[in-house]
């Protein structure tokens, strides 16, 4: 079994601000906003959904790999992928444009803002899924618009289940795209801001949304998880951290987790809780792909956290 992961391949320029925005921004300033913040600590890492997502299930054991566009400036960040045995055979070179490049300040509060630039990503559709290469589970996760909307009727018409996971490409998409690609899907997953999102912009409550796939997953960061699947809510505890470190890209290491427990064929409550501790080893690592373990390592852990070994 392989899964074929389509999304963004980025640069995260990551920086912390010693304080907290809400202390920096006027509420009833906002239409005038003009604020600067001071960040003594500056990172440069590789991240991503795609590439965040593949790597986490490469730590898990699981076989996948990311298919997306890269620019001009992608040569490092193909070492690291090489280096850590992810595949990149579904990679795309887009000529005179550089790798997409997020800019990302967090707060105190563990709050962000992000500043995106899309680069290669925007020309995502350039990317084709293969017919006859072995996938048998999809990813749909952000990238550039048009790509996500061919790559769910791709998998759609090869028959193959995908995870859509729109994350913060939603404000591309109108209600009606939106629900397109949630026919097409098998699962989809957001956190608690974009499930409120996604009822605005479709019309339709969690319920419905449910209803339409076999599972709608949605994160409530620290506050754990629910799984809506088969007309049930599996809730999924959040495992504590040995230490909060970093957010970035926590959200890629649960859906790995996810994609992980389908491959396997994992009940809800065990492939949930199988996401729900990669979260809490990422957040405890700076960057969203500097953590490390074995798969022995990660059952062994997984076993302290919930009292059984699937």
């Amino acid at each position: 079994m392989s899964a074929l992961i389509c999304g963004s391949m980025a640069y995260d320029t990551i920086m912390v601000y010693p304080g907290r925005f809400a202390d920096a921004i006027l509420p009833d300033r906002v239409h005038i906003l003009n604020v600067a913040f001071n960040v003594p600590k500056l990172r440069r890492e590789f991240g991503g959904c795609a590439g965040n997502i593949a790597f986490n299930l490469k730590l898990l054991g699981g076989e996948g790999a990311p298919m997306g566009t890269v620019g001009l400036d992608f040569a490092p960040y193909g070492d690291w992928l090489e280096r850590h045995g992810v595949r990149r055979e579904h990679l795309l070179d887009v000529e005179r444009s550089y790798t997409a490049q997020a800019f990302i300040t967090t707060d105190l509060d563990n709050n962000q803002i992000t500043s995106f630039h899309p680069g290669a990503m925007d020309h995502s559709h350039l990317c084709k899924v293969p017919r006859g290469a072995g996938v048998t589970l999809g990813v749909v996760a952000p990238d550039g618009k048009r790509g996500m909307v061919e790559h769910a009727e791709q998998f759609a018409a090869l028959g193959i289940p995908f995870l859509f996971d729109p994350g913060q490409a939603m404000p591309l998409f109108d209600g009606a795209e939106l629900g397109s690609i949630i026919e097409l899907a098998t699962w989809v997953a957001v956190n608690d801001y974009e499930s409120q999102l996604l009822q605005e912009r479709t019309g339709l409550s969690l319920a419905q949304i449910a209803e339409r796939v076999d599972a709608l997953i949605v994160t409530h960061g620290a506050k754990g998880s629910a799984i809506h699947a088969d007309g049930t809510r599996v809730d999924v505890g959040a495992v504590p951290p040995e230490q909060v470190v970093d957010p970035t890209g926590c959200g890629d290491a649960y859906r790995a987790g996810l994609i992980h427990g389908l491959m396997r064929g994992d009940d809800w409550k065990t492939t949930g809780n199988i996401a729900a501790l990669m979260g809490s080893i990422k957040i405890a690592s700076a960057g969203t792909q500097n953590h490390a373990f074995t798969a022995a390592e990660f059952w062994e852990r997984f076993e302290r956290a919930y009292g059984y070994r699937p």
